[in-house]
């Protein structure tokens, strides 16, 4: 299928042939009619991608002070790879479609495969979305109008948010394409509206919907013009639709209202706010978040749970509805807001339409039908390598190992990939849930296709090697299927999330061990044990037997609660997900068992309803050493990330951000630093698992992988 994709670097627009997406449970996939290319929000992206690195720092300078930080603590290299691999993401454009759904998810209730819908589904022929961000379009409503719901719900919502009532005098503050829907809904809501912007075009039309004007580019005084119309006594709100950096509408809003008047912002400006503006009048200020309750919430959009219609009355997903039913009601009416279409082949020149001509609104792109080449899980980037009878496992040829990735994340496309294609391998298939990812990283890095399904490359008998590298909750089931299928694994940690998928995997184990006659080829990206520091650590340790202490402080830094990781059923916490590495790393550095352990939280420094992430390991080994880890997220980003200390004899290691290696009190070393470049590893981890294959000698010892993987989920087991 065809999808529309924008460059972050150059901000040029791209159709691209990529897999068909993979439903979830609770999603549907629709056969796109027609999409609507939003002259604000989409303006705003291309803008973006075709500004100077210069000009990307300046329209978010709140990042510029990260990049200092992390330039500061992991380097100029590692920092310019991490942006650079940001840029190198393309995003997928657009969010307001109409057109028929042809998969149904398995708990999906509401809609059905036939079902005509209004979804925030990009711009594709086959779009996946989540059941509560699509609603279902009334048989009398026509596709050029059904295509204006959702983005007339961010409007919507704004208005809900000011909460007019029947008679009231609001003003509309720019009139872009969400301005004029505006417009239109208060009306429809028994309001008097003033419609100020630059545009003549636009105020024209904002006119036409019954709206009063203020045409700033004849100088007229936006206050003026709002004192005239609220008749000396302010306007009772004021609706802010205008994009700018400048936080002057914030100002003039403030200026028009009456006493407790309100201001909802829907756009975007700048928010230098004047305390003196708001206390006087004792204004409410309030910014409206998108298509209304429950945007950007997981359990809301992708996991099918409700609000309760009796305590949220007007969800996203209900604001659709009601923009459906006005249409269906004659109350708004959208079809002049169409300022041109094109056929989906031709979205470059839409997009040159709407970044060039100001006077443009709402541009629609046509999606021809079409029941071929919309269903292919695969894309081939050329001619196959293999072809002819299926090998069987005794065929396979080592020595030219094919590997198959699934997952193409950032830590994939950045590290794992690159690190890969070094190495050389065949690379035969990328998996991406979306197709996207799969598409661009997979071109760039030389594989033979890409895919939506991991069955792609788990059953495919040309495979030789899995590398896994998705969200943790499917580590166990994808290692576990692709040991059954006879391939040599290598998973990101954690290798498993809980009890049951640890469980199963080592039951797996013990099967193909019985077959095979010793441990299949099984390896988890332990990476730091890799690290050019810690493997000269670990030489030096290895000239004394006396008992050590490991002192590890990881400066891990605070996630968001919406975070992925912090969900315990898809990233199992942090302890599980991350602390693991460092609990890998003391019983590599010790060379000896975990003997017992100790943990404690952090009291009034955890999330209520979240796992701890402040929390202090002690593990006592078998040969007397003890190892300290101190996962800490509460602490300073300018700070570096991780050191690891270790006290042994009289003298003393130190590796600082895996940047620097310090000794002390060793006579035959002092230091050793990289300045520029951070090395964690990750490129000799996967190098020693391609050896592992190879040479049939493990890279890490299975034991020791089932000892941490076991010893990580005891130590989250006691804080809980």
């Amino acid at each position: 299928m065809l999808q529309l994709l924008q460059e972050m670097k150059t901000g040029s627009t791209t159709i691209v042939d990529v897999p068909k997406p993979q439903i979830s449970p609770y999603s549907v996939l629709i056969q796109t009619a027609v999409s609507l290319i939003s002259s604000g929000t989409e303006k705003m992206l291309v803008e973006f991608g075709k500004s100077s690195y210069f000009g990307k720092a300046r329209r978010h300078p709140e990042k510029v002070k990260d990049v200092l930080n992390k330039i500061a603590t992991d380097g100029p290299f590692a920092t310019y790879e991490a942006i650079s691999s940001k840029l190198d993401r393309p995003i997928s454009l657009g969010y307001c479609n109409v057109g028929t759904i042809v998969e149904v998810g398995q708990k999906v209730k509401s809609l059905s495969v036939g079902d005509r819908v209004v979804s925030n589904g990009v711009h594709a022929e086959l779009v996946e979305v989540g059941e509560h961000l699509c609603a279902r379009v009334p048989a009398d409503v026509i596709n050029d109008q059904a295509v204006f719901t959702v983005v007339a719900s961010i409007g919507l919502q704004g208005i809900r948010l000011a909460k007019p009532t029947l008679g009231e005098a609001f003003v509309v503050l720019g009139v872009g394409l969400i301005g004029l829907i505006t417009v239109q809904l208060l009306k429809a809501n028994g309001c008097r509206v003033l419609a100020i912007d630059y545009d003549k075009e636009k105020l024209e039309l904002a006119k036409s919907f019954g709206a009063e004007i203020c045409n700033l580019s004849l100088n007229h005084s936006p206050r003026d013009c709002a004192d005239n119309f609220g008749r000396g006594l302010g306007v009772d709100g004021v609706i802010i639709c205008a994009s700018t950096n400048s936080s002057d509408p914030v100002s003039q809003a403030a200026g028009m209202c009456r006493k407790r008047g309100r201001i909802v912002l829907v756009g975007v400006t700048g928010l230098e706010l004047n305390r003196a503006d708001f206390y006087e009048k004792e204004l409410s200020f309030q910014v409206s978040c998108s298509y209304g309750p429950g945007r950007y919430d997981d359990q809301y959009e992708k996991l099918g749970l409700d609000y309760p219609r009796g305590f949220v009355r007007w969800t996203e997903q209900r604001n659709f509805e009601a923009v459906l039913d006005m249409i269906s009601a004659k109350r708004v009416d959208f079809s002049r807001l169409i300022s041109e279409r094109f056929l989906f082949e031709e979205a470059a020149t839409a997009y040159d339409i709407v970044c060039q001509q100001k006077s443009a609104v709402g541009v629609l792109l046509d999606y021809p039908i079409k029941s071929q080449g919309l269903t292919h899980s695969k894309v081939p980037f050329v001619k196959p390598m293999f072809s002819g009878a299926q090998l069987n496992d005794q065929e396979i040829d080592k020595s030219n190992l094919a590997v198959g990735v699934i997952g193409a994340g950032n830590h994939s496309s950045r590290v794992l990939i690159p690190a890969l294609k070094k190495l050389g391998v065949t690379l035969q298939t990328l998996v991406s849930n979306k197709g996207v990812s799969g598409v661009v990283f997979g071109r760039k890095n030389g594989f033979l296709e890409a895919s939506t399904d991991a069955s792609d490359v788990i059953e495919n008998p040309h495979i030789n090697a899995v590398v896994i590298a998705t969200r943790h909750d499917t580590h166990a089931n994808f290692v576990d299927r692709a040991l059954k299928a006879g391939k040599d694994v290598f998973v990101e940690k954690p290798l498993a999330i809980d009890r049951q998928g640890l469980q199963q995997v080592i039951s797996t184990i013990n099967d193909v061990q019985m077959v095979i006659g010793r441990n299949p080829v099984l390896m988890v990206g332990f990476n730091r044990r890799f690290a050019p520091h810690i493997v000269k650590m670990k030489r030096l340790l290895e000239t004394t037997n006396s008992p050590k202490v490991f002192l590890m402080t990881i400066n891990a830094g605070y996630v968001p609660d919406n975070h992925w990781t912090l969900d315990k059923n898809v990233g199992g916490g942090r302890i599980v997900g991350e602390a693991c590495h460092f609990v890998d790393l003391a019983r590599h550095l010790a060379g000896s068992k975990v003997l017992s352990f100790q943990v404690e939280k952090l009291r009034g420094a955890q999330r209520k309803g979240f796992p701890p992430d402040n929390v202090t390991i002690t593990l006592r080994f078998e040969d007397g050493s003890v190892g300290n880890i101190l996962y800490l997220t509460n602490g300073s980003r300018a700070y570096p990330k991780e050191r690891v200390e270790v006290f042994v004899d009289g003298k003393v290691l130190q590796v600082d951000n895996f940047r620097t290696l310090r000794g002390y009190g060793w006579k035959s070393f002092s230091s050793d630093r990289s300045i520029l470049k951070q090395d964690k590893g990750q490129n000799d981890c996967l190098a020693a698992f391609i050896e592992s294959i190879r040479s049939g000698e493990e890279a890490i010892p299975l034991e020791e992988i089932l000892e941490v993987s076991q010893l990580t989920l005891d130590i989250d087991e006691a804080l809980q």
